[in-house]
Protein backbone atom coordinates (compact mmCIF):
# COMPACT_ATOMS: atom_id res chain seq x y z
CA UNK A 1 0.00 0.00 0.00
CA UNK A 2 2.71 2.27 1.01
CA UNK A 3 4.28 1.35 -2.46
CA UNK A 4 1.63 2.36 -4.17
CA UNK A 5 1.19 5.60 -2.49
CA UNK A 6 4.93 6.45 -2.89
CA UNK A 7 4.45 6.21 -6.17
CA UNK A 8 1.55 8.76 -6.83
CA UNK A 9 3.18 11.14 -4.85
CA UNK A 10 6.30 10.83 -6.73
CA UNK A 11 3.75 10.89 -10.23
CA UNK A 12 1.85 14.18 -8.87
CA UNK A 13 5.56 16.03 -8.38
CA UNK A 14 6.47 15.21 -11.64
CA UNK A 15 3.55 16.57 -13.23
CA UNK A 16 3.80 19.73 -10.86
CA UNK A 17 7.26 20.19 -12.09
CA UNK A 18 6.57 19.99 -15.68
CA UNK A 19 3.83 22.26 -15.11
CA UNK A 20 6.30 24.82 -13.37
CA UNK A 21 8.80 24.14 -16.53
CA UNK A 22 6.29 24.56 -18.96
CA UNK A 23 4.16 27.07 -17.05
CA UNK A 24 6.12 28.56 -14.39
CA UNK A 25 7.77 31.29 -17.14
CA UNK A 26 4.56 32.69 -18.52
CA UNK A 27 2.83 33.04 -15.58
CA UNK A 28 5.51 34.94 -13.44
CA UNK A 29 5.82 37.33 -16.76
CA UNK A 30 1.86 37.50 -16.20
CA UNK A 31 1.76 38.38 -12.58
CA UNK A 32 4.69 40.64 -13.58
CA UNK A 33 2.64 42.65 -15.80
CA UNK A 34 -0.73 42.25 -13.13
CA UNK A 35 2.02 44.02 -10.84
CA UNK A 36 2.61 47.10 -13.25
CA UNK A 37 -0.97 47.22 -14.08
CA UNK A 38 -1.74 47.26 -10.89
CA UNK A 39 0.81 50.27 -9.55
CA UNK A 40 -0.71 52.16 -12.84
CA UNK A 41 -4.15 51.77 -11.89
CA UNK A 42 -3.28 53.14 -8.36
CA UNK A 43 -1.87 56.38 -9.47
CA UNK A 44 -4.48 56.64 -11.56
CA UNK A 45 -7.23 56.82 -8.56
CA UNK A 46 -4.59 58.74 -6.72
CA UNK A 47 -4.43 61.20 -9.29
CA UNK A 48 -8.03 61.37 -10.27
CA UNK A 49 -8.88 61.97 -5.83
CA UNK A 50 -6.26 64.02 -5.41
CA UNK A 51 -7.30 66.23 -8.71
CA UNK A 52 -10.78 66.14 -7.03
CA UNK A 53 -9.92 67.44 -4.15
CA UNK A 54 -7.47 70.52 -5.84
CA UNK A 55 -10.10 71.61 -8.25
CA UNK A 56 -12.84 71.36 -5.54
CA UNK A 57 -10.72 73.45 -3.08
CA UNK A 58 -10.38 76.08 -5.54
CA UNK A 59 -13.69 76.16 -6.82
CA UNK A 60 -14.93 76.63 -3.39
CA UNK A 61 -11.98 78.35 -1.86
CA UNK A 62 -11.61 75.36 0.90
CA UNK A 63 -8.40 73.92 2.17
CA UNK A 64 -10.16 71.29 3.73
CA UNK A 65 -12.59 69.79 1.22
CA UNK A 66 -13.65 67.18 4.32
CA UNK A 67 -15.71 69.79 5.58
CA UNK A 68 -17.19 70.91 2.37
CA UNK A 69 -20.93 71.42 3.45
CA UNK A 70 -19.98 72.89 6.25
CA UNK A 71 -17.65 75.69 4.12
CA UNK A 72 -20.14 76.00 1.40
CA UNK A 73 -22.65 77.27 4.25
CA UNK A 74 -20.73 80.18 4.44
CA UNK A 75 -20.69 81.05 0.02
CA UNK A 76 -22.90 83.53 -1.36
CA UNK A 77 -26.25 81.56 -2.79
CA UNK A 78 -25.46 82.65 -6.25
CA UNK A 79 -22.04 80.77 -6.54
CA UNK A 80 -23.71 77.65 -4.98
CA UNK A 81 -26.44 77.73 -7.86
CA UNK A 82 -24.04 78.48 -11.03
CA UNK A 83 -20.98 77.03 -9.94
CA UNK A 84 -22.69 73.09 -10.32
CA UNK A 85 -24.57 75.00 -14.08
CA UNK A 86 -20.86 75.68 -14.87
CA UNK A 87 -19.36 72.64 -14.41
CA UNK A 88 -22.23 71.06 -16.24
CA UNK A 89 -21.62 73.07 -18.93
CA UNK A 90 -18.13 72.08 -19.48
CA UNK A 91 -19.26 68.04 -18.94
CA UNK A 92 -21.58 68.86 -21.32
CA UNK A 93 -19.18 70.07 -24.29
CA UNK A 94 -16.67 67.49 -22.89
CA UNK A 95 -18.97 64.95 -23.59
CA UNK A 96 -20.55 65.84 -27.05
CA UNK A 97 -17.34 65.93 -28.52
CA UNK A 98 -15.34 63.25 -27.08
CA UNK A 99 -18.20 60.46 -26.90
CA UNK A 100 -20.63 59.52 -29.90
CA UNK A 101 -23.61 59.73 -27.19
CA UNK A 102 -22.83 62.49 -25.22
CA UNK A 103 -22.56 59.20 -22.12
CA UNK A 104 -20.36 59.11 -19.46
CA UNK A 105 -18.27 55.57 -19.07
CA UNK A 106 -18.90 53.79 -15.46
CA UNK A 107 -18.96 50.76 -14.03
CA UNK A 108 -21.52 49.28 -16.49
CA UNK A 109 -19.20 49.91 -19.22
CA UNK A 110 -16.58 48.13 -18.05
CA UNK A 111 -19.12 44.67 -17.18
CA UNK A 112 -19.91 44.96 -20.50
CA UNK A 113 -16.04 44.99 -21.65
CA UNK A 114 -15.47 42.35 -19.80
CA UNK A 115 -18.44 39.75 -20.80
CA UNK A 116 -18.81 41.06 -24.41
CA UNK A 117 -15.59 42.97 -25.90
CA UNK A 118 -12.73 40.63 -24.44
CA UNK A 119 -11.57 42.60 -21.72
CA UNK A 120 -11.86 45.98 -23.54
CA UNK A 121 -13.54 49.58 -23.08
CA UNK A 122 -13.09 52.48 -25.06
CA UNK A 123 -10.50 54.60 -24.70
CA UNK A 124 -11.51 57.98 -25.58
CA UNK A 125 -14.34 58.13 -24.54
CA UNK A 126 -13.45 56.71 -20.83
CA UNK A 127 -10.90 59.44 -20.73
CA UNK A 128 -13.19 61.97 -21.16
CA UNK A 129 -15.80 60.27 -18.86
CA UNK A 130 -12.67 60.57 -16.20
CA UNK A 131 -12.31 64.55 -17.02
CA UNK A 132 -16.23 65.25 -16.77
CA UNK A 133 -16.93 63.31 -13.50
CA UNK A 134 -13.69 65.36 -12.39
CA UNK A 135 -15.14 68.79 -13.07
CA UNK A 136 -18.57 67.02 -11.42
CA UNK A 137 -17.73 66.14 -8.11
CA UNK A 138 -15.25 69.35 -8.25
CA UNK A 139 -17.87 72.06 -8.97
CA UNK A 140 -20.99 69.90 -6.65
CA UNK A 141 -22.61 67.28 -8.36
CA UNK A 142 -23.72 64.52 -6.07
CA UNK A 143 -22.31 60.94 -7.01
CA UNK A 144 -19.14 59.23 -6.65
CA UNK A 145 -15.80 58.74 -7.72
CA UNK A 146 -15.78 55.10 -8.18
CA UNK A 147 -17.26 54.80 -11.34
CA UNK A 148 -15.07 56.69 -13.01
CA UNK A 149 -11.88 55.50 -11.03
CA UNK A 150 -12.99 52.07 -12.33
CA UNK A 151 -13.39 52.84 -15.92
CA UNK A 152 -10.32 55.20 -16.33
CA UNK A 153 -8.31 51.84 -14.57
CA UNK A 154 -9.62 49.65 -17.38
CA UNK A 155 -8.57 51.88 -20.08
CA UNK A 156 -4.95 51.33 -18.82
CA UNK A 157 -6.03 47.79 -18.72
CA UNK A 158 -6.94 47.88 -21.94
CA UNK A 159 -4.27 49.53 -23.64
CA UNK A 160 -1.71 47.28 -22.14
CA UNK A 161 -4.01 44.27 -23.30
CA UNK A 162 -3.85 45.76 -26.95
CA UNK A 163 0.35 46.38 -26.89
CA UNK A 164 0.37 42.27 -25.85
CA UNK A 165 -2.13 41.18 -27.98
CA UNK A 166 -3.91 39.56 -25.21
CA UNK A 167 -6.42 37.44 -25.49
CA UNK A 168 -10.24 36.93 -24.14
CA UNK A 169 -8.69 35.03 -20.92
CA UNK A 170 -5.98 37.01 -20.12
CA UNK A 171 -7.56 40.69 -20.89
CA UNK A 172 -10.09 40.47 -18.75
CA UNK A 173 -8.05 38.97 -16.05
CA UNK A 174 -5.60 42.26 -16.85
CA UNK A 175 -9.01 44.30 -16.25
CA UNK A 176 -9.80 42.95 -13.52
CA UNK A 177 -6.44 43.74 -11.75
CA UNK A 178 -6.95 47.21 -12.98
CA UNK A 179 -10.28 47.56 -11.36
CA UNK A 180 -9.44 45.96 -8.09
CA UNK A 181 -6.53 48.12 -7.73
CA UNK A 182 -8.23 51.12 -8.32
CA UNK A 183 -10.84 50.04 -5.87
CA UNK A 184 -8.12 49.43 -3.34
CA UNK A 185 -6.96 52.63 -4.03
CA UNK A 186 -9.80 54.74 -3.65
CA UNK A 187 -10.86 53.15 -0.54
CA UNK A 188 -7.93 51.65 1.17
CA UNK A 189 -9.17 48.00 0.94
CA UNK A 190 -7.07 45.96 -0.80
CA UNK A 191 -9.49 42.92 0.37
CA UNK A 192 -12.72 44.32 -0.81
CA UNK A 193 -11.23 45.36 -3.96
CA UNK A 194 -10.14 42.36 -5.07
CA UNK A 195 -13.52 40.71 -4.50
CA UNK A 196 -15.36 43.64 -6.13
CA UNK A 197 -13.33 42.83 -9.11
CA UNK A 198 -14.19 39.17 -8.99
CA UNK A 199 -17.93 39.70 -7.63
CA UNK A 200 -18.87 42.35 -10.04
CA UNK A 201 -16.56 42.66 -13.19
CA UNK A 202 -15.85 39.38 -13.71
CA UNK A 203 -18.66 38.18 -11.94
CA UNK A 204 -17.13 35.03 -11.26
CA UNK A 205 -14.34 33.67 -9.07
CA UNK A 206 -12.07 31.19 -11.28
CA UNK A 207 -8.84 30.69 -9.40
CA UNK A 208 -6.41 31.24 -12.31
CA UNK A 209 -7.67 35.13 -12.01
CA UNK A 210 -7.68 35.51 -8.28
CA UNK A 211 -3.34 35.19 -8.07
CA UNK A 212 -2.84 38.24 -10.51
CA UNK A 213 -5.71 40.14 -9.02
CA UNK A 214 -4.31 40.07 -5.27
CA UNK A 215 -1.29 41.27 -6.72
CA UNK A 216 -2.77 44.50 -8.15
CA UNK A 217 -5.08 45.13 -5.23
CA UNK A 218 -2.17 44.99 -3.06
CA UNK A 219 -0.22 46.91 -5.20
CA UNK A 220 -3.28 50.18 -5.63
CA UNK A 221 -3.17 49.95 -0.94
CA UNK A 222 0.35 50.29 -1.12
CA UNK A 223 0.31 53.53 -3.55
CA UNK A 224 -2.63 54.39 -2.03
CA UNK A 225 -1.28 54.36 1.39
CA UNK A 226 2.00 55.79 -0.01
CA UNK A 227 0.12 59.48 -0.28
CA UNK A 228 -2.49 58.67 2.33
CA UNK A 229 -1.17 56.92 4.75
CA UNK A 230 -2.92 54.19 6.47
CA UNK A 231 -6.05 55.73 7.52
CA UNK A 232 -9.67 54.74 7.73
CA UNK A 233 -12.09 56.69 5.43
CA UNK A 234 -14.64 57.25 8.55
CA UNK A 235 -13.60 57.07 12.33
CA UNK A 236 -16.28 55.88 14.76
CA UNK A 237 -17.18 56.24 18.40
CA UNK A 238 -15.88 53.68 20.76
CA UNK A 239 -19.25 51.97 21.26
CA UNK A 240 -20.65 51.46 18.08
CA UNK A 241 -19.95 47.78 18.20
CA UNK A 242 -22.13 47.73 21.87
CA UNK A 243 -24.44 45.28 20.01
CA UNK A 244 -27.00 44.38 22.89
CA UNK A 245 -28.12 40.97 22.71
CA UNK A 246 -28.78 38.40 19.73
CA UNK A 247 -32.48 39.60 20.62
CA UNK A 248 -31.50 42.79 18.40
CA UNK A 249 -31.20 40.64 15.33
CA UNK A 250 -34.87 40.85 14.40
CA UNK A 251 -34.06 44.67 13.85
CA UNK A 252 -31.34 44.27 11.46
CA UNK A 253 -33.21 42.03 9.29
CA UNK A 254 -36.21 44.63 9.36
CA UNK A 255 -33.52 47.42 8.49
CA UNK A 256 -31.80 44.87 5.85
CA UNK A 257 -35.63 44.83 4.12
CA UNK A 258 -35.88 48.29 4.58
CA UNK A 259 -32.42 49.67 2.96
CA UNK A 260 -33.67 47.24 -0.02
CA UNK A 261 -36.11 48.82 -0.64
CA UNK A 262 -34.76 52.20 -0.46
CA UNK A 263 -32.63 50.98 -2.83
CA UNK A 264 -34.98 49.82 -5.20
CA UNK A 265 -35.91 53.76 -4.96
CA UNK A 266 -32.29 55.28 -5.49
CA UNK A 267 -32.05 52.73 -8.75
CA UNK A 268 -35.92 53.57 -10.22
CA UNK A 269 -35.39 57.44 -9.37
CA UNK A 270 -32.01 57.24 -11.51
CA UNK A 271 -33.84 55.44 -14.15
CA UNK A 272 -37.27 57.37 -13.98
CA UNK A 273 -34.93 60.90 -14.36
CA UNK A 274 -32.83 59.18 -17.43
CA UNK A 275 -36.56 58.69 -18.92
CA UNK A 276 -37.85 61.71 -18.13
CA UNK A 277 -34.77 63.80 -19.05
CA UNK A 278 -34.44 62.23 -22.22
CA UNK A 279 -38.23 62.79 -23.20
CA UNK A 280 -38.18 66.56 -21.73
CA UNK A 281 -34.29 66.89 -24.39
CA UNK A 282 -36.24 65.65 -27.42
CA UNK A 283 -39.15 67.78 -27.32
CA UNK A 284 -37.44 70.49 -26.69
CA UNK A 285 -34.74 69.74 -29.35
CA UNK A 286 -32.18 70.30 -26.75
CA UNK A 287 -28.47 70.40 -27.68
CA UNK A 288 -27.53 67.37 -25.62
CA UNK A 289 -24.48 69.48 -24.06
CA UNK A 290 -27.02 71.20 -22.63
CA UNK A 291 -28.60 68.32 -20.88
CA UNK A 292 -26.00 67.97 -17.72
CA UNK A 293 -25.84 71.85 -17.71
CA UNK A 294 -29.42 72.16 -17.08
CA UNK A 295 -28.92 69.57 -14.20
CA UNK A 296 -25.98 71.64 -12.94
CA UNK A 297 -28.58 74.08 -12.16
CA UNK A 298 -31.09 72.38 -10.34
CA UNK A 299 -28.62 70.74 -7.98
CA UNK A 300 -27.15 73.81 -7.33
CA UNK A 301 -30.81 75.00 -6.27
CA UNK A 302 -31.21 72.44 -3.99
CA UNK A 303 -27.54 73.11 -2.70
CA UNK A 304 -28.39 76.85 -1.80
CA UNK A 305 -30.67 74.82 0.88
CA UNK A 306 -29.02 71.48 1.28
CA UNK A 307 -25.20 71.99 0.61
CA UNK A 308 -24.51 68.08 1.77
CA UNK A 309 -25.44 66.92 -1.21
CA UNK A 310 -22.59 68.55 -2.81
CA UNK A 311 -19.62 65.99 -3.47
CA UNK A 312 -18.80 62.58 -2.82
CA UNK A 313 -20.80 63.73 0.85
CA UNK A 314 -18.27 61.61 2.98
CA UNK A 315 -19.01 64.66 5.64
CA UNK A 316 -22.60 63.91 5.93
CA UNK A 317 -22.02 60.04 5.93
CA UNK A 318 -19.20 60.56 8.86
CA UNK A 319 -21.78 62.46 10.93
CA UNK A 320 -24.23 59.73 10.32
CA UNK A 321 -21.86 56.94 11.45
CA UNK A 322 -20.78 59.20 15.10
CA UNK A 323 -24.55 60.29 15.62
CA UNK A 324 -24.30 63.82 15.11
CA UNK A 325 -27.27 64.19 13.33
CA UNK A 326 -31.10 64.56 14.74
CA UNK A 327 -33.99 62.42 13.32
CA UNK A 328 -35.63 64.83 11.28
CA UNK A 329 -32.03 65.32 9.67
CA UNK A 330 -30.99 61.79 8.85
CA UNK A 331 -34.51 61.92 7.30
CA UNK A 332 -34.60 64.88 4.68
CA UNK A 333 -31.18 64.57 3.97
CA UNK A 334 -31.48 60.78 2.85
CA UNK A 335 -34.69 62.16 0.91
CA UNK A 336 -32.83 65.02 -0.75
CA UNK A 337 -29.66 62.85 -1.43
CA UNK A 338 -31.93 60.19 -3.34
CA UNK A 339 -32.93 63.02 -5.40
CA UNK A 340 -29.99 64.63 -5.80
CA UNK A 341 -28.17 61.43 -6.94
CA UNK A 342 -30.83 61.01 -9.70
CA UNK A 343 -30.32 64.31 -10.95
CA UNK A 344 -26.41 64.50 -11.46
CA UNK A 345 -26.57 60.88 -13.16
CA UNK A 346 -29.79 60.93 -14.82
CA UNK A 347 -28.42 64.64 -16.10
CA UNK A 348 -25.46 62.56 -17.69
CA UNK A 349 -23.05 64.71 -15.35
CA UNK A 350 -20.84 61.71 -14.67
CA UNK A 351 -19.77 60.23 -11.36
CA UNK A 352 -21.13 56.34 -9.61
CA UNK A 353 -23.21 55.47 -7.31
CA UNK A 354 -21.24 53.55 -4.95
CA UNK A 355 -20.29 56.59 -2.39
CA UNK A 356 -24.04 58.14 -2.77
CA UNK A 357 -25.38 54.59 -1.43
CA UNK A 358 -23.20 54.96 1.75
CA UNK A 359 -24.67 57.58 2.67
CA UNK A 360 -27.92 56.83 1.66
CA UNK A 361 -27.70 53.89 3.65
CA UNK A 362 -26.44 55.49 6.71
CA UNK A 363 -28.52 58.41 7.29
CA UNK A 364 -31.32 55.56 6.67
CA UNK A 365 -29.55 53.13 9.52
CA UNK A 366 -29.31 55.97 11.75
CA UNK A 367 -32.54 57.24 11.10
CA UNK A 368 -33.80 53.54 11.62
CA UNK A 369 -31.33 53.45 14.58
CA UNK A 370 -33.42 56.46 16.43
CA UNK A 371 -36.43 54.76 16.16
CA UNK A 372 -35.89 50.83 16.80
CA UNK A 373 -33.54 51.28 20.14
CA UNK A 374 -35.90 53.32 21.97
CA UNK A 375 -38.54 50.20 22.04
CA UNK A 376 -36.26 48.06 23.89
CA UNK A 377 -33.49 50.26 25.55
CA UNK A 378 -32.19 47.37 27.90
CA UNK A 379 -31.27 45.24 24.71
CA UNK A 380 -30.40 47.47 22.49
CA UNK A 381 -27.32 48.93 20.86
CA UNK A 382 -26.05 52.06 19.36
CA UNK A 383 -27.55 53.99 16.85
CA UNK A 384 -23.85 54.48 14.89
CA UNK A 385 -24.22 50.22 14.86
CA UNK A 386 -27.76 50.62 13.00
CA UNK A 387 -26.33 53.14 10.75
CA UNK A 388 -23.36 51.53 9.66
CA UNK A 389 -25.05 48.48 9.02
CA UNK A 390 -27.46 50.06 6.97
CA UNK A 391 -24.77 51.72 4.65
CA UNK A 392 -23.47 48.35 4.11
CA UNK A 393 -26.84 47.25 3.19
CA UNK A 394 -27.79 49.91 1.18
CA UNK A 395 -24.57 50.18 -1.16
CA UNK A 396 -24.44 45.96 -1.43
CA UNK A 397 -28.36 46.10 -2.98
CA UNK A 398 -27.21 48.88 -5.34
CA UNK A 399 -24.08 47.12 -6.10
CA UNK A 400 -25.71 43.15 -6.36
CA UNK A 401 -21.97 42.71 -4.14
CA UNK A 402 -23.03 41.73 -0.92
CA UNK A 403 -19.77 40.08 -0.29
CA UNK A 404 -17.51 43.23 -1.17
CA UNK A 405 -19.62 45.55 -0.38
CA UNK A 406 -19.14 44.09 3.64
CA UNK A 407 -16.14 44.03 3.06
CA UNK A 408 -15.53 47.87 2.18
CA UNK A 409 -17.53 48.90 4.99
CA UNK A 410 -15.29 46.89 7.46
CA UNK A 411 -12.09 48.22 5.79
CA UNK A 412 -13.72 52.13 5.65
CA UNK A 413 -14.53 51.43 9.56
CA UNK A 414 -11.98 49.29 10.57
CA UNK A 415 -14.73 47.96 12.71
CA UNK A 416 -14.38 44.22 12.21
CA UNK A 417 -16.26 43.85 15.86
CA UNK A 418 -20.33 44.32 13.93
CA UNK A 419 -20.04 40.99 11.15
CA UNK A 420 -23.03 39.62 12.51
CA UNK A 421 -25.68 42.61 12.56
CA UNK A 422 -24.04 44.33 8.72
CA UNK A 423 -24.04 40.38 7.43
CA UNK A 424 -27.78 39.91 8.42
CA UNK A 425 -28.86 43.50 6.99
CA UNK A 426 -26.78 43.22 3.79
CA UNK A 427 -28.10 39.70 2.95
CA UNK A 428 -31.55 40.62 3.55
CA UNK A 429 -31.31 44.06 1.28
CA UNK A 430 -29.37 42.24 -1.63
CA UNK A 431 -31.61 39.23 -1.84
CA UNK A 432 -34.61 42.15 -1.82
CA UNK A 433 -33.61 44.58 -3.89
CA UNK A 434 -32.00 41.72 -6.65
CA UNK A 435 -35.57 40.93 -7.20
CA UNK A 436 -37.29 43.79 -8.02
CA UNK A 437 -34.55 45.25 -10.11
CA UNK A 438 -32.27 43.68 -12.57
CA UNK A 439 -29.82 41.80 -9.99
CA UNK A 440 -28.07 45.28 -9.47
CA UNK A 441 -27.66 49.03 -10.55
CA UNK A 442 -24.90 48.11 -12.87
CA UNK A 443 -26.59 45.37 -14.63
CA UNK A 444 -29.62 47.29 -15.07
CA UNK A 445 -28.35 50.02 -16.28
CA UNK A 446 -27.31 47.18 -18.88
CA UNK A 447 -30.55 45.51 -19.34
CA UNK A 448 -32.38 49.38 -20.27
CA UNK A 449 -29.39 48.75 -23.32
CA UNK A 450 -30.74 45.66 -24.12
CA UNK A 451 -27.76 43.93 -23.21
CA UNK A 452 -28.92 40.86 -21.34
CA UNK A 453 -26.32 40.33 -18.37
CA UNK A 454 -28.33 39.51 -15.50
CA UNK A 455 -29.65 36.29 -16.62
CA UNK A 456 -25.86 34.42 -16.82
CA UNK A 457 -23.67 33.71 -20.21
CA UNK A 458 -26.44 31.64 -21.27
CA UNK A 459 -28.41 34.95 -21.96
CA UNK A 460 -25.95 36.75 -23.67
CA UNK A 461 -23.36 35.11 -25.43
CA UNK A 462 -25.80 34.34 -28.55
CA UNK A 463 -24.96 38.44 -28.95
CA UNK A 464 -21.52 38.04 -29.88
CA UNK A 465 -21.64 35.73 -32.90
CA UNK A 466 -22.87 37.37 -36.54
CA UNK A 467 -24.93 35.46 -38.45
CA UNK A 468 -21.92 35.80 -41.44
CA UNK A 469 -19.37 34.00 -39.56
CA UNK A 470 -21.65 31.38 -38.79
CA UNK A 471 -23.83 31.47 -42.07
CA UNK A 472 -22.97 28.37 -44.91
CA UNK A 473 -22.53 30.75 -48.17
CA UNK A 474 -23.04 28.91 -51.63
CA UNK A 475 -20.53 27.35 -52.23
CA UNK A 476 -20.91 25.29 -48.97
CA UNK A 477 -20.53 21.16 -50.00
CA UNK A 478 -23.76 20.86 -47.44
CA UNK A 479 -25.38 24.47 -48.76
CA UNK A 480 -29.10 25.05 -48.50
CA UNK A 481 -31.64 24.35 -51.77
CA UNK A 482 -31.74 27.71 -52.86
CA UNK A 483 -35.16 26.97 -54.15
CA UNK A 484 -36.51 26.15 -50.81
CA UNK A 485 -34.28 29.22 -49.53
CA UNK A 486 -36.08 31.38 -52.13
CA UNK A 487 -39.67 30.15 -50.68
CA UNK A 488 -38.61 30.24 -47.01
CA UNK A 489 -38.10 33.87 -47.53
CA UNK A 490 -41.21 34.62 -49.30
CA UNK A 491 -42.76 33.23 -45.86
CA UNK A 492 -40.88 36.20 -44.24
CA UNK A 493 -38.15 34.41 -42.31
CA UNK A 494 -34.73 35.88 -43.48
CA UNK A 495 -31.88 37.32 -41.50
CA UNK A 496 -29.25 40.11 -42.41
CA UNK A 497 -25.25 38.79 -42.43
CA UNK A 498 -25.05 41.45 -40.09
CA UNK A 499 -27.70 40.13 -37.33
CA UNK A 500 -26.72 38.36 -34.76
CA UNK A 501 -27.74 34.91 -33.68
CA UNK A 502 -29.72 36.25 -30.29
CA UNK A 503 -32.08 38.02 -33.05
CA UNK A 504 -31.87 34.71 -35.46
CA UNK A 505 -32.49 31.66 -32.72
CA UNK A 506 -36.11 32.99 -32.29
CA UNK A 507 -37.02 32.17 -35.76
CA UNK A 508 -36.50 28.56 -35.68
CA UNK A 509 -39.23 28.27 -33.01
CA UNK A 510 -41.98 29.24 -35.51
CA UNK A 511 -40.38 28.95 -38.89
CA UNK A 512 -40.71 24.90 -40.30
CA UNK A 513 -36.85 24.60 -41.62
CA UNK A 514 -33.66 23.74 -40.73
CA UNK A 515 -32.31 26.62 -41.87
CA UNK A 516 -32.79 30.61 -42.88
CA UNK A 517 -31.80 32.22 -45.44
CA UNK A 518 -29.53 35.05 -45.04
CA UNK A 519 -30.39 38.03 -47.67
CA UNK A 520 -28.81 41.14 -48.53
CA UNK A 521 -31.38 44.26 -49.30
CA UNK A 522 -30.26 46.14 -52.33
CA UNK A 523 -32.11 49.38 -53.42
CA UNK A 524 -36.03 49.63 -52.91
CA UNK A 525 -37.35 48.20 -55.53
CA UNK A 526 -34.86 45.12 -56.17
CA UNK A 527 -34.91 41.40 -55.02
CA UNK A 528 -33.08 40.84 -51.94
CA UNK A 529 -29.88 38.93 -52.55
CA UNK A 530 -29.97 35.46 -51.01
CA UNK A 531 -26.10 34.77 -50.20
CA UNK A 532 -26.17 31.69 -47.74
CA UNK A 533 -28.13 30.44 -44.83
CA UNK A 534 -28.04 29.60 -41.22
CA UNK A 535 -28.44 26.12 -40.25
CA UNK A 536 -30.01 25.79 -36.86
CA UNK A 537 -27.10 22.64 -36.11
CA UNK A 538 -24.28 25.20 -37.23
CA UNK A 539 -25.97 28.10 -34.71
CA UNK A 540 -26.22 25.64 -31.66
CA UNK A 541 -22.82 24.42 -31.92
CA UNK A 542 -21.49 27.71 -32.14
CA UNK A 543 -23.23 28.53 -29.13
CA UNK A 544 -22.45 25.02 -27.38
CA UNK A 545 -18.55 26.16 -28.00
CA UNK A 546 -19.05 29.65 -26.39
CA UNK A 547 -20.86 28.07 -23.41
CA UNK A 548 -18.12 25.24 -22.85
CA UNK A 549 -15.32 28.38 -23.07
CA UNK A 550 -16.97 30.20 -20.51
CA UNK A 551 -17.55 27.63 -17.91
CA UNK A 552 -13.64 26.14 -18.63
CA UNK A 553 -12.57 29.92 -17.94
CA UNK A 554 -14.95 30.40 -14.48
CA UNK A 555 -13.85 26.94 -13.29
CA UNK A 556 -10.29 27.24 -14.32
Amino acid sequence: MWKAQLTQVGTSCARAWGVVRTRGPSQVQFWFIALIVGVAAGYAAVGFMLGIERLQAALYGTEDVRHLHSFAETLPWFWILLLPAAGGLIVGLILHFFTPDGRVRSVADVIEGAAMNDGRVEKRAGLASAVASMITLSSGGSSGREGPVVHLASVISSWVSNRILADGITARDLLGCAVAAAVSASFNAPIAGALFALEVVLRHFAVHAFAPIVIASVAGTVISRTHFGNVTEFTLPGDVNALGFYVELPAFMILGLLAGLVAVVLMRAIFWCEDLGTSIQTNLRMPRYLRPAVAGLMLGAIAIFYPHIIGVGYETTSEALTGSLLLHEAIVFCMIKVAAVAITIAGRMGGGVFSPSLMVGALLGLAFGYIATPIFPEVSGSETLYALAGMGAVAAAVLGAPISTTLIVFELTGDWQTGLAVMVAVSLSTALASRLVDRSFFLSQLERRNIHLAAGPQAYLLALFRVSSVMRYPNHPRAADPVRAREVLNEGFFVTPEATLEAAMPMFERAPVDYIPVARFGADDAAPEIIGALFHVDALKAYNRALAATAAEEHS
